[in-house]
């Protein structure tokens, strides 16, 4: 049985968070409250399969604005946190641009959860770059859930966007233990799929970037890859799934930049 309630998606009209809608609404969620950041197109989302009969309603909320956050929550059985700020271009002013909207951006929402009375679970989409680089991980261990993004690491090497989502998680955690919410989250490696939302998004644009003849190694770059569909419904499933508790990996693997690169290129010349 579904909810009776409508269940919240921040970033709602981003790459993963189109999908996820998509998903709920297939799944026979009545309604949905999608959370958007102010003056951003949404208007694909009320064109989705069954988003008729308003099933789908549009928020315009940045997740600094706690009011507005805790508007879109309102009245929610469930919260699916998606909304994060991700870019391929070096941030000029990283804690503004990143770190600072990841991190209080989280907290409002799981303050607007544990604030609203109705509210199970909430589902974090985490990424997989909260759990690598970790280059002291034992050799030959494979990578699972226990790992946590080495921070020095990224810091000294400017990358910013695993300090911001390792930094958003830890408080997430944090938050949830302090003040005994449910709490599961959902690291996804590289998405990839269909677009449904009008602009390219920072994962689709790396395999762009590729068939452009970009030569960068990424050198401290590890990344796997999924299907959007695939993340769309497993957040789905951490919602619905009683017994679901922690951190879930969602990735075929983790592998060097380089080497992804040189796979992609190879498949890439068979193609006709």
């Amino acid at each position: 049985m579904k909810e009776s309630r409508p269940v919240v998606v921040t970033g709602a009209n981003g790459f993963i968070g189109s999908w996820l809608v998509r998903t709920l609404l297939e799944e026979g969620y009545p309604a949905i409250h999608a959370s958007v950041y102010p003056g951003s197109d949404a208007t694909h989302l009320l064109s989705l399969p069954c988003a008729s009969g308003g099933r789908v309603r549009i928020f315009e909320a940045d997740v600094l604005d706690r009011a507005a956050v805790g508007r879109a929550v309102e009245g929610c059985s469930g919260v699916f946190h998606v909304a994060s700020p991700c870019t391929l271009e070096d941030p000029k002013d990283p804690e503004k641009e990143l770190i600072l909207p990841a991190v209080q951006g989280t907290l409002n929402v799981m303050e607007a959860a544990r604030r609203s009375g109705t509210v199970r679970r909430v589902v974090l989409t985490s990424s997989i770059s909260a759990m690598v680089p970790k280059p002291n991980w034992p050799a030959g261990k494979v990578f699972d859930e226990t790992s946590w993004t080495d921070l020095d690491y990224c810091k000294s090497r400017q990358k910013w966007y695993p300090v911001s989502k390792t930094l958003a998680e830890k408080a997430a955690w944090e938050f949830a233990e302090k003040h005994g919410m449910d709490l599961v989250s959902i690291h996804p490696a590289t998405c990839l799929g269909p677009l449904l939302q009008p602009g390219l998004n920072a994962s689709c644009a790396v395999l762009l970037q590729l068939l452009k003849g970009s030569e960068d190694t990424q050198e401290y770059h590890w990344l796997g890859a999924i299907h959007v569909k695939d993340v769309a419904k497993a957040q789905v499933l951490l919602f619905e799934n009683t017994s679901a508790k922690g951190r879930y990996l969602s990735t075929n693997g983790i592998c060097q930049f380089s080497d992804f690169a040189e796979r992609f290129t190879a498949a890439h010349a068979k193609w006709p």
